[in-house]
């Protein structure tokens, strides 16, 4: 599995390509969106020089890892030489059922398929191949270059030497890897979601205000980041989608989505990428300004 093709140059599609390239993997990042790849390639320079300026990487691995990563808006001939694919596009399960009845058609016959996804089946996804047995979840952690963990996800059918083999390639990145079995939300976002979601039905109750909450969940249980600005950073509309899968699939009301986080995500609001969620992040001094337009 020297070389890797990425699907999706979005944040974490970028970041995924980031870790494996400095790994000294070869690294072709695939987008239809020629635009959104050349975001992805300066996005990545960034964050190496972020890495050398801390003394992390030195100026020459920067360089070679850069060197590693090709880029293609055509995803059948971008995966053609690949050994393991990675697909990272929005977490809509149309769109991955759709790219995976792509991947399955172009890829080498003996590669290992497997999706970022942080909730949608990969029972499901893989049913839309023909090599079910070779289709495994790899959910990285945002931001990818930072984050240890790695959550992989075994579908029915996906046999053990493949979930070995990513096993033992997460630990090549330097990455933690963690087994699970395939039920919605896995285990990071099963737990994870309901308490973001808690934290929003509190403000929404008026119980508390958006930062009392986070100053409360920080200080008092020693969270690195608020469950508002948590919300904020991974995106609402991706909260919304999460919990919307898990309730679908377990069918208990527990998972029911907060209504104030439906209504901010028809409103646009989706936390860091647009600008304004709980928090206002336009601000000329970046400073985290709570944003006044909660509205029941």
């Amino acid at each position: 599995m020297k070389n890797i093709s990425v699907i999706g140059a979005g944040t974490m599609g970028n970041g995924i390509a980031h870790v494996f390239a400095q790994a000294g993997f070869n690294v072709t990042l695939c987008d239809i969106n020629a635009t959104q790849l050349e975001k992805a390639l300066a996005t990545i320079g960034k964050n190496f020089d972020r890495q050398v300026a801390k003394g992390t990487v030195t100026e020459e691995q920067k360089l070679n890892a850069l060197a590693n990563i090709f880029t293609n808006t055509n995803i059948a001939d971008g995966v053609k030489n690949a050994g393991l694919v990675i697909e990272a596009a929005t977490e809509n399960i149309e769109l991955k059922l759709k790219i995976f009845k792509q991947l399955d058609e172009a890829a080498p016959t003996d590669a290992i398929l497997a999706t970022n996804t942080s909730s949608i089946s990969i029972t499901k996804i893989a049913a839309a191949t023909k090599r079910p047995q070779s289709v495994i979840g790899m959910h990285f952690m945002n931001p990818v270059p930072v984050m240890k963990l790695v959550e992989i996800i075994n579908g029915y059918a996906t046999k053990n030497q493949v979930t070995d083999s990513i096993k033992s390639l997460c630990l090549a990145l330097n990455k933690v890897p963690c087994v699970v079995n395939d039920y919605p939300g896995f285990i990071a976002n099963r737990i994870l979601m309901p308490m973001i979601n808690e934290a929003i039905c509190s403000l929404y109750e008026g119980i508390a205000g958006v930062e009392e909450i986070d100053t409360i969940m920080k200080l008092g249980t020693a969270h690195p980041m608020g469950p508002l600005q948590l919300a904020d950073f991974i995106g609402l509309d991706v909260c919304l989608s999460i919990l919307q899968v898990l309730h679908n699939g377990f069918g208990n009301p527990k998972y029911a989505p907060c209504p104030l986080l439906a209504n901010m995500v028809s409103a646009g609001k989706f936390g860091v990428k647009s600008g304004e969620g709980f928090y206002n992040y336009a601000a000329p001094d970046k400073e985290l300004i709570v944003s006044n337009n909660f509205k029941k």
